[in-house]
């Protein structure tokens, strides 16, 4: 896997994570980038010698322990293992569906993100300021894709209804299958630029990638009473488009729970958070107090109560998941300590036994 610094930076590699390696490290490693997560192992890229599959590691540091799709890594070919996680750019997270209390890690070191959703029952407006919330905390340039835009009379509509959530929000509408996608995100397409899309199943995430990188992709037909897609992508993957760039496809997500995105849901319902600066009382919950800057809007018509109630659930939720998680994170840790005091206990007697 030996590599020219142009191989590199095809592959997105920078000054950012150049600065991060010590002399020693760039004599005796090899940086690569993970390129797909699969269930108990990675995929990983750095020149033309062809892809290494090494074992997933969960102690490399950094959120979540283990390495994402798009993360940069140093190799120890000699040995076969991946030495050192490298700080990254960018990530995308979010707490693990079901009751289990842990972040998922999504995708990291991300340019771009594309929110996909389609011009059907997919379209829902609490699911797309969901993903912005992601992107603003991430520190990523969100823009949407609605697909299926050759299947209904007005896609426009739809368009139109997005922008009401920010009216500096990107909004695209398209056929997944049209070539001309690439003109449209040609400005975000540049070589070793990455890119991740995001959305449900069936909305057209693995056509738009099949499209813009000329690969056959897992795909499936839809259910046409509910508008769902089947056994589509199952792993995390990034796939190389013409014009040079890194698209990062991802699982259709049915659940996604928000945690540690404070910033990123506030930057979301940015003329609420504006709004709330003048409120008489700095813990105002925009209920029944007086002097509610928040109440006076929603009074005068400028505020939707919806979007009021969206930005407490969101807050509500992130600020349950984020102590729950803190939470497992100290329990973890007091666990480790005791395990590592016990086992000092149990070589001390030893030693004195002998």
């Amino acid at each position: 896997m030996n590599i020219s610094g142009n191989d590199l930076a095809a592959l997105g590699w920078g000054p950012y994570f150049q600065s991060q390696l010590n002399l020693d490290e760039l004599e005796q490693l090899t940086p690569a980038r993970v390129i797909e997560v699969q269930r108990d192992a990675v995929v990983l890229r750095g020149g033309d010698e062809g892809d290494l599959r090494l074992p997933q590691r969960y102690d490399l540091g950094g959120e979540g322990g283990s390495a994402a799709v798009g993360d940069w890594v140093l190799v120890d070919e000699g040995r076969g293992r991946m030495v050192r996680l490298l700080e990254r750019r960018s990530l995308f997270r979010r707490k693990a569906a079901g009751r289990e209390a842990r972040i998922q890690l999504i995708a990291a070191n991300v340019d771009t993100l594309l929110i996909v959703s389609s011009c059907n029952q997919d379209f829902n407006i609490p699911r797309v300021e969901r993903y912005l919330a992601l992107a603003g905390e991430a520190g990523v340039e969100p823009i949407l894709v609605l697909t299926k835009a050759d299947m209904v009379d007005e896609p426009e509509a739809f368009a139109s209804e997005a922008r009401k959530v920010s009216p500096a929000l990107l909004v695209v509408t398209c056929d997944a299958r049209d070539m001309a996608m690439a003109r449209y995100l040609e400005p975000w397409l540049g070589r070793g630029q990455t890119l991740a899309l995001v959305g449900s199943s069936g909305v057209g995430k693995s056509t738009l990638v099949n499209t813009l990188a000329g690969e056959e992709l897992a795909t499936a037909t839809i259910r046409e009473d509910d508008a769902k897609g089947r056994h589509t992508t199952t792993a995390r993957s990034m796939h190389l488009v013409a014009s040079g760039a890194w698209i990062v496809d991802t699982p259709g997500m049915r659940e996604l729970q928000i945690a540690d995105a404070r910033e990123g849901v506030d930057a979301v319902f940015a003329d609420i958070v504006a709004l709330e600066s003048g409120c008489r009382f700095t813990d105002c919950r925009h209920e029944t107090e007086p002097g509610c800057a928040v109440l006076a809007a929603i009074e005068a018509g400028e505020l939707d109560p919806a979007r009021l109630e969206r930005l407490r659930k969101l807050r509500r939720e992130d600020a349950y998941n984020s102590a729950t998680i803190a939470e497992k994170r100290a329990h973890f840790k007091a666990q480790g300590k005791l395990y590592r005091s016990i086992q000092r206990e149990k070589r001390a007697r030893q030693e004195d036994e002998h």
